[in-house]
């Protein structure tokens, strides 16, 4: 028997995402997300919510692009303290030491370290209540070549990190379970 929870956020799981933008003095900044996903294919489309309260919000209005990077889970602490401590108070790169690479076709930074990033434009913005949703769409992807498998990123090779938002933890993603498309195609008529 299910029990009844309430109105909450608990969807599992959400995505551990690093968001990269540059401030009003164009210094890098680095904000970590997990109310993110795609949104659409053509165009390709994520959608990340922030707060307007957060640097990151202000940033993206201004400057209309941003970069999704995807930590592995090797980052999961730097991970977590990008969450946790405000750009506009401290550089979070010279705190964790990892490297804020420029992208070369949106006006965002993006973590250098990370294995996979999205480099989006703004697109669309939303007023859902606490949180704004942005819009970006994918303009180029970038991907350490050691995590391709035929071209691709593969989901084992990143290894990203993954948040349980009932309990605020992060997780690992499990194994190889099957191939998309496929595995229930026993149940096609």
């Amino acid at each position: 028997m299910k029990v009844s929870l309430g109105a909450e956020v608990l969807a599992m799981p959400t995505p551990v995402w690093i968001v990269g933008s540059y401030g009003e003095d164009d210094k890098p900044n680095a904000m970590t997300i997990a109310w993110g996903g795609v949104c659409c294919s053509k165009p390709p489309c994520v959608a990340v919510s922030l707060r307007k309260a957060t640097h990151t919000y202000g940033n993206v209005m201004r400057r209309k692009a941003f970069t999704v990077s995807v930590p592995s889970e090797q980052y999961a602490k730097e991970a977590d303290y990008f969450g946790m401590a405000s750009g506009r108070d401290v550089d979070k790169f010279q705190v964790t030491g990892l490297t804020p690479e420029p992208s070369q076709v949106v006006d965002a930074p993006y973590v250098k370290e990370f294995p996979l990033v999205l480099e989006c434009r703004l697109l669309h913005t939303l007023e859902i209540g606490l949180h704004t949703q942005f819009v970006g769409e994918i303009v180029d992807v970038k991907a350490d070549q050691d995590v391709l498998v035929d071209g691709r990123p593969a989901l084992d090779k990143v290894m990203p990190l993954l948040y349980g938002t009932g309990g605020k933890m992060y997780y690992k993603s499990g194994p190889f379970l099957g191939k998309g498309f496929s595995i229930g195609r026993g149940y096609m008529a």
